[in-house]
């Protein structure tokens, strides 16, 4: 099937790569223990909004650049497609109203630290930038969810093995390697390692083929499905608070979905519109050229065109 067939391109960008996401996924943890259960749900429900605002600011500043090249290149403007990397406004406030649900839903108590929030901060950071590489290393190299996450494992988990047994040691005065692994605590590590594996494969394939931030809408509606669940199968404790933050998250979803189809179908109209704009402006015989063939005139011969050695410089 090759579904883990090995593609090589740019070693640094997988190492950076690889060890990012293991910080990420170790800072995660770190905050979680440093902080109150509360507080670290707010943490999960950062990651959205930092999200897009780093997609904001980075991709408009190369796409802006981008459609310059453009606009020189073919002598027509094409600003209307801005908003391709910028997500638009009623995305947003569909954003807005998911986390207001999830928060609803989730959130209890915010007991604050100073090291939880540092721990906190970072976790958030490093979880944006590692799952928007997620999604532009793939489509910048052209690799698939399983290539990326074939050559990136290794980067990963050497990171792990090196800082977690000493920030363990450090956190709880106790060496990982002295503890007795019984072969019913082996068989949980395996199964927990499986899952991960499944955890990363199916992260990987929805950030590629979607964005960081729908994999974040997907992951809060496993929070709304794990806490139905949770009442309807094992009868946990749910209130008149988790309904109503449920219900308003379930409907930032569906206006999230909503407005994501709309705009992903306007891009292909735009983009289809724009193409056939350029192709006809390169094939149009009457198009002028610069210091080239001028348009036939009464008894005045056509002029033949001429290259231009500073075109170049002036593009």
């Amino acid at each position: 099937m090759k579904l883990f067939e090995h593609k090589p391109f740019d070693p640094r960008a997988v190492m950076g790569f690889g060890i990012l996401n293991g910080t990420s996924i170790g800072l995660l943890n770190l905050s979680l223990g440093f902080n109150s259960v509360g507080f670290y749900q707010m943490t999960k429900l950062a990651i959205i909004p930092f999200t897009v605002l780093l997609e904001t600011i980075f991709f408009r500043k190369k796409f802006r650049q981008v459609i310059h090249n453009i606009d020189r290149m073919y002598n027509f403007s094409v600003l209307k497609l801005h908003y391709q990397f910028v997500h638009s406004r009623n995305i947003q406030l569909s954003l807005g109203v998911l986390l207001l649900g999830v928060g609803i839903a989730t959130v209890t108590d915010l007991q604050l630290n100073v090291l939880g929030s540092v721990l906190s901060l970072l976790a958030v950071f490093t979880t944006c930038v590692a799952q928007i590489m997620t999604n532009t290393i793939q489509k910048k190299f052209k690799v698939s969810s399983t290539q990326l996450l074939y050559q990136s494992c290794p980067y990963q988990a050497i990171t792990l093995f090196i800082t977690g047994p000493f920030v363990d040691w450090l956190l709880t005065n106790q060496n990982v390697f002295a503890f007795k692994y019984t072969p019913h605590v082996l068989a949980f590590i395996v199964l927990s390692c499986m899952i991960s594996v499944s955890v990363n494969f199916s992260t990987f394939l929805v950030i590629g083929k979607t964005s960081p931030v729908t994999y974040q809408v997907l992951g809060h509606l496993k929070t709304c499905l794990v806490l139905g669940f949770g009442y309807v199968l094992l009868r946990n404790p749910f209130s008149w608070r988790n309904l109503l933050g449920i219900l308003i998250a379930v409907v930032g979803m569906v206006i999230y979905s909503y407005f994501c189809t709309l705009e992903s179908q306007q891009k292909a109209s735009e983009a289809s519109a724009q193409l056939s704009q350029v192709k006809e402006s390169e094939s149009d015989p009457l198009m002028s050229v610069e210091n080239g063939a001028s348009i036939l005139s009464d008894g005045v011969a056509t002029k033949a065109p001429v290259w231009s050695s500073n075109k170049d410089l002036e593009a």
